[in-house]
């Protein structure tokens, strides 16, 4: 097949839906299809076009077999909403360009947010009179109005519209976990229209390596540490202050340290909290390189996964995935009824406190701290549930299938997809 996906975010960006899209391109092209990736020049998370990228309106690459399409961004450091909507709409502009410029797709997929950029995928559906899958990796605008980012009620009206007109008009619409299933039935989208493909992680690139983990605290002066480790995007629906809150509580432990590791400029922001409080006892780095995660993962004895309490159900982090195939046991900081609170207790790899609390988060450190076996265990299971349920070649066969049946392709029988775990509704 001939693929298109129309992935705002594509390498090199290290974290959030970049390391996905680029696993699955190469990982489709290593299948033996025709991979184009319609993206926009690489600035995530600084929000700063990356140097080698700025002041080009177009720039066309050969990655790994895929040809990778990148198209100018009006972006600002530090956005307010018209900057949002300015730079969603650059990209639905300036991306059309170079969606026609190239061979005839069999087949779109899209991901969303942004979602205006289904405006340019469904016309493109029509141009080249073929499918276009949706995959949602959160539904909006319910988040931004949940976290109460969007407030306006002309925008909130225009942009539930719009996902109204987006589910519509995709052929499937492929969603990361079961809470966004009941969500999309509720708004009478068609069942049969939804696939549940989770998120995936490469289970043999990231794994438990002992021996790294060991130089990577010696490195860091870590050797004979309890580390509790956060790694990945830090936003206002993480609300990483409580992190350093449970740090500054447990400082009186010397034997646990804390490690945060994020976008620069938040770790900035951190770092004041850090001095207000007294944690010294939290170790900033910025994001490592993928190279470099690994081993940062399997020198973790807890992975944190923390979100603020009004974050949406349905929102599911991509770490999650991550830490488990790391054999690093979760504590999860969640809402007790969203879609990570459940992903989290289903594997068996970790527990669940509640959100926003620094004493329940701290409680459940000192518990896995004085329990090594516990953790041990923890981690197993932690292990055991990725490679079972996450792993990227179950992620890669079931959009095959999913690519399959929107070109009315029969190549995988339903018996072999409930075999592979992947769940058609």
């Amino acid at each position: 097949m001939q693929i298109l996906i129309y992935s705002y975010n594509y390498h090199p960006e290290p974290i959030g839906i970049a390391p996905l899209m680029t696993e699955l391109a190469e990982g489709l092209v290593k299948k033996g299809h025709q991979v184009r990736v319609i993206t926009g020049m690489p600035n995530y998370p600084q929000r700063e076009i990356y140097e080698e990228y700025r002041g080009k309106w177009y720039v066309t690459e050969e990655i790994n077999g895929v040809t990778v399409q990148r198209c100018y961004l009006r972006i600002k450091s530090k956005p307010n909403l018209i900057d949002r909507l300015l730079l969603e709409l650059s990209f639905v502009f300036t991306s059309l360009p170079q969606a026609v410029n190239g061979w005839r797709p069999d087949v779109i997929l899209l991901t969303v947010p942004p979602l205006l950029v289904s405006l340019p995928a469904t016309l493109l559906g029509w141009f080249y009179n073929c499918p276009v899958v949706l995959n949602v990796q959160d539904i909006l605008p319910e988040a931004a109005i949940k976290t109460g980012f969007l407030k306006n009620k002309f925008m909130i009206r225009a942009l539930e519209a719009l996902e109204k007109f987006s589910y519509k008009k995709a052929h499937t619409i492929s969603v990361i976990a079961d809470g966004f299933v009941k969500n999309l039935v509720n708004k009478k989208v068609p069942i049969n229209k939804i696939a549940c493909i989770p998120n995936w992680v490469d289970v043999n690139f990231i794994r438990p390596l002992p021996q790294q983990a060991k130089n990577w605290k010696a490195i860091h002066q870590f050797d004979d540490k309890f580390v509790v480790l956060y790694s990945g995007n830090i936003a206002l629906t993480q609300g990483l202050e409580t992190v350093i809150e449970t740090a500054a509580s447990l400082s009186h432990v010397p034997e646990i340290a804390f490690v945060i590791a994020g976008e620069s400029k938040a770790l900035k922001r951190l770092q004041k909290h850090c001095l207000a409080c007294g944690a010294d006892n939290v170790l900033l780095l910025p994001l490592q390189p993928r190279e470099k995660l690994p081993e940062m993962l399997a020198a973790a004895d807890v992975g944190l996964v923390v979100q603020k309490s009004n974050v949406i159900s349905f929102n599911m982090p991509s770490k999650i995935p991550l830490l488990l195939a790391s054999g690093s046991p979760i504590i999860a900081s969640v809402p007790a009824s969203g879609t990570a609170a459940r992903a989290v207790r289903q594997s068996g790899g970790g527990v669940v406190v509640e959100p926003e609390s620094p004493q329940d988060l701290a409680a459940a450190i000192m518990s896995l701290y004085s329990n090594p076996v516990l953790t041990a265990k923890l981690g197993e299971k932690a292990r055991k549930f990725a490679v079972d349920r996450y792993s990227f070649e179950q992620a890669l066969i079931a959009y095959e299938a999913v690519f399959s049946q929107a070109c009315k392709v029969p190549r995988l029988l339903p018996a072999m997809q409930k075999k592979l775990g992947i769940k058609q509704f």
